[in-house]
Order: C-alpha cells, then sequence, then structure tokens
C-alpha cells in the first residue's frame, strides 16, 4: 500500500513557519482587502452594485467552493508540490487583477486567485502539521498560524484603505503579488519534497458534485433577488446536491471525504462549530464598518484605522490559545459579550465609550476560539487525510459566514426603511444583525458546553503546553 510519506523536520523550521504563516495571512487577507476599493472601483469600471458584489464573490465562491477538492489534491499530489502550484496560480491571479481591464477580466482573476487559495490554504495547514510532531511545539505553531489567518482578516480593512487612498484600488491586488513572489522563491529552498499518493486518484465525480453544490448555495445566498427565480431554488439546488455526495462516495474507490474522516467526532465537532463561529466571523467585519462608515461617518481610512485595537487583541489571543489549554468555551462567551456590548449601536457612538471595548473582546473571543477550533478539526487525521481535514475545516468557515451573513442582512434589512435610511434606521438594523451574532455565538458555546460534560471533547478542544492532546484524541 503506498501512502503519502511525511517530510523530514526542516533544517530551518521557524523559516518554514514564517512561510505558512504568511501565506494564510494572504489568503484571509484577499476576503476583505478589497472591501474598502469597491467604491472606486465601481466608478472606474463603471459597475453595478451587482458588479461590485461579483468583485467580492467570485474570490470567496472559488475559495470556499474548492476547498475541499484543494485539500484532496494536497493528499494526492504531496504537499509541497500542491503548496507551490497554489503560490503561482494565486500570484497570477493578483497579477491580472492589478491590471484595469475591465470588469470581466477582473472578476476572473479574482476567481482564479480564490482557486490558488483553495490549494495554497490546506497545503499549508498540511505542511505544518507533517514538520511538526505531537507536543507543544504544535501548538505553538497552530497558534502563530492561527494568528496569521486572525490578522489577515482584520489587517485587508486596514491596508484597503490605506492603499487605495495613497495608490489607487489597482494596489491591493499587486501587493497580494509582489507578497507571494518572495514565497515562489523561498518554497523550494525550505521545504522538502514529500511523496504523492501514487495509488491514490481524484474523485472527479465527488469534486464535481461538492463544487457545484457549495457554489450554488455561497452564491444563491450571496444573490437573493438577482434572479428571475425564487430566492430558495439556488441554495435549494446546491443543498440536494451535497446530499447527493454521500451516495456517490461510498461507491468511490478513493473518495473525496474519506470515511474515517466523517467518523472522527473531533473533526465532525470542530467542523460544526467552526460553522458558527465563520457566521459570526463574518459579520462583524461586515456589519462594523457600515456602521462607522454610514452611520458614525468616517471615512474609508478612519475605519480601517479603528481596526487596529480588534486586530490587535485577536492576534493576541490566537498567539496565546496555541500555548494554553481551555480557551475554547471562555472565547465564545468573551465573544458573544463583546457582540452584545457592541449591539448598543449608539448613533452618535464615540470611539473610546462605545467601541473600543467590545472590539478588544470581539477580537479576544475570535481568537481564543478559532486556534482550538481548527486543532478539533484535524485532531487524529492520518497522515494521508491531512489536506483534506485542513480544507474542511476551511471550509467550514467560509460556508458558515456565507450562510451566517444571509440570515444576519435579511434580519438587518427589515429595520431599514427602503427610500433613504437615515443614520438612526441603519443603527437599528445593524443592531438586530449583532444580537442574532451574539445568540449564535452563545450556541456554539453551548454546544461547546455538553460535548465537554459528555467527556467527548476534553483535553482535544485545545492545544496545550505540555501534552498536545488537541491532535491526538479522538473523543471530539
Amino acid at each position: 500500500m503506498s501512502i503519502q510519506t511525511p517530510a523530514p523536520p526542516p533544517h530551518r523550521p521557524g523559516a518554514v513557519l514564517f512561510l505558512l504563516a504568511g501565506a494564510q495571512f494572504l489568503v484571509v487577507l484577499n476576503t476583505s482587502i478589497v472591501n474598502v476599493a469597491l467604491p472606486a472601483l465601481g466608478q472606474d469600471l463603471r459597475l453595478t452594485p451587482t458588479g461590485m458584489a461579483w468583485i467580492v464573490n467570485a474570490y470567496l465562491i472559488a475559495f470556499g467552493a474548492l476547498l475541499p477538492v484543494g485539500g484532496r489534491l494536497t493528499d494526492v499530489l504531496g504537499h509541497r508540490t500542491a503548496f507551490l502550484a497554489g503560490l503561482l496560480v494565486f500570484a497570477a491571479g493578483s497579477v491580472a487583477a492589478s491590471v484595469p481591464s475591465g470588469a470581466g477580466p477582473l472578476v476572473a482573476a479574482r476567481a482564479v486567485q480564490g482557486i490558488g487559495a483553495a490549494l495554497l490554504s490546506p497545503a499549508g495547514l498540511a505542511i505544518l502539521l507533517a514538520h511538526r510532531p505531537a507536543g507543544p511545539g504544535r501548538g505553538r505553531a497552530l497558534g502563530i498560524w492561527g494568528a496569521a489567518s486572525a490578522a489577515g482578516g482584520a489587517a485587508g480593512v486596514l491596508l484597503g484603505g490605506v492603499l487605495t487612498s495613497a495608490l489607487g484600488w489597482w494596489a491591493v491586488f499587486a501587493v497580494s503579488a509582489l507578497v507571494a513572489l518572495p514565497g515562489l522563491v523561498a518554497t523550494p529552498l525550505l521545504l522538502a519534497r514529500s511523496e504523492r499518493r501514487r495509488t491514490a486518484r481524484l474523485d472527479v465525480p465527488g469534486a464535481l458534485v461538492v463544487t457545484a453544490g457549495l457554489t450554488l448555495l455561497v452564491h444563491g445566498l450571496g444573490a437573493r433577488g438577482e434572479t428571475p427565480l425564487p430566492d430558495f431554488v439556488v441554495p435549494a439546488a446546491g443543498v440536494l446536491l451535497l446530499l447527493a455526495l454521500m451516495p456517490i462516495e461510498r461507491r468511490a474507490r478513493d473518495p473525496l471525504l474519506p470515511p474515517a474522516l466523517l467518523r472522527n467526532r473531533s473533526a465532525v465537532t470542530g467542523n460544526l462549530l467552526m460553522l458558527l463561529l465563520g457566521a459570526v466571523w463574518v459579520a462583524t467585519f461586515f456589519f462594523l464598518p457600515l456602521y462607522q462608515q454610514k452611520v458614525l461617518g468616517y471615512s474609508p481610512l478612519e475605519a480601517g484605522l479603528t481596526q487596529v485595537p480588534l486586530a490587535a487583541a485577536l492576534m493576541a489571543a490566537s498567539w496565546g490559545a496555541g500555548r494554553l489549554r481551555g480557551t475554547l468555551l471562555p472565547g465564545l462567551i468573551t465573544l458573544a459579550t463583546g457582540l452584545l456590548w457592541l449591539a448598543r449601536l449608539p448613533v452618535d457612538g464615540a470611539l473610546l465609550t462605545d467601541l473600543l471595548g467590545p472590539s478588544v473582546l470581539i477580537g479576544a473571543g475570535l481568537g481564543l476560539a478559532f486556534v482550538p477550533l481548527t486543532a478539533l478539526g484535524i485532531a487524529e487525521v492520518e497522515p494521508r487525510h491531512a489536506g483534506i481535514a485542513g480544507g474542511l475545516i476551511n471550509t467550514s468557515r467560509q460556508v458558515g459566514g456565507g450562510l451566517g451573513l444571509a440570515v444576519l442582512t435579511t434580519l438587518a434589512n427589515p429595520a431599514v426603511d427602503r427610500a433613504t435610511p437615515g443614520p438612526a434606521a441603519l443603527a437599528h438594523g445593524y443592531r438586530r444583525a449583532l444580537v442574532a451574532a451574539a445568540l449564535i455565538a452563545l450556541l456554539a458555546a453551548a454546544g461547546t458546553g455538553i460535548h465537554l460534560l459528555r467527556g467527548r471533547v476534553g483535553a482535544a478542544a485545545t492545544p496545550s503546553p505540555h501534552t498536545d492532546h488537541s491532535l491526538t484524541s479522538d473523543r471530539g
């Protein structure tokens, strides 16, 4: 039986970790860096609101829908080969997106970025697991990797505002290409080649079904009212395709989702909870800048700068979660508390009294929860399935974000006057959404508590500074 052999420990583990964390930062950065640039971009390219939404959705849909396929290709091709290919595709898409050539080519370039990200992210996580044996070193590495991921989402708003103001919208894409180029040079030098699974094949029917199903689901939830069909038809078609995946996988010789992974309690629990965390994560970074700009009158640059405390708390908490134990439940409770505090949303809110405190709590809660959930989702995973496990946990966050945003924006909209909503109406709508986000965080906390009481999470929930139980126990 031929299986993928883990790469030997690198001669420069610190440099390898920096490379992997930088790649994950870049992948997550591109989920938000374009948001602040959209008004300038839309004006230059004469885009409709739907066209501007596609600049964002093209990346998110390609990234989220193809992550399971990217994870499986990581296991089949070899970790270094997949990582290098993903980085190359991502860089090519970034270069193409930075050239002002019209709406269609830009949407296509963003989709290429998403395809590269869907291969790069699970490959990077698989390399990290292969190079860091179970123990305190792996927990610390996951903390750094998680901090980089968290920082990417928070830094996107800030960098987008700075680059757009200083150079123009094209710079938000060009900077990704510039950051990717050193990685292309460093990867062959730092990473040893890992053997591919010569007997393994990509489950093409399963890959097509899961990609189409997730694409329809995410796109249908984000494109309500844009087709002549009722709003539920497109996402319902996506759900039906995903349900059809199970009988297809049972007949597959080398299934896209290995049965052993689906029987892993830690992996299943981690992915379900990550769906909920993803919904809250995306909602926070969507509604907070809207409140700041549309209610408080902040400029895009000011809105970006005020994200710094949240980003700092997120990074610090993620780093700490890799060294501490038992941070998942406190993190979710802290997150819910911060969201309820922020949900006050006064029309005349001030940074120091109304935004700073809840932003720090939200950032800390996200960081304390994200790292142990990532660890939980890959606990007790065989090395040959590390890529698909990493892809699946990232897919859960992306799909959870799409589902959550669709539900929360629906809750916010009825409270907003359809004609010309004033600050009070907008604040009321955003308040409803943030309260609902807090309830989602509490639901995740309740689920975590139930599993802790039943002994199914226990030491697997978080990395330990002494023993890395989070990746060695199946009692999730």
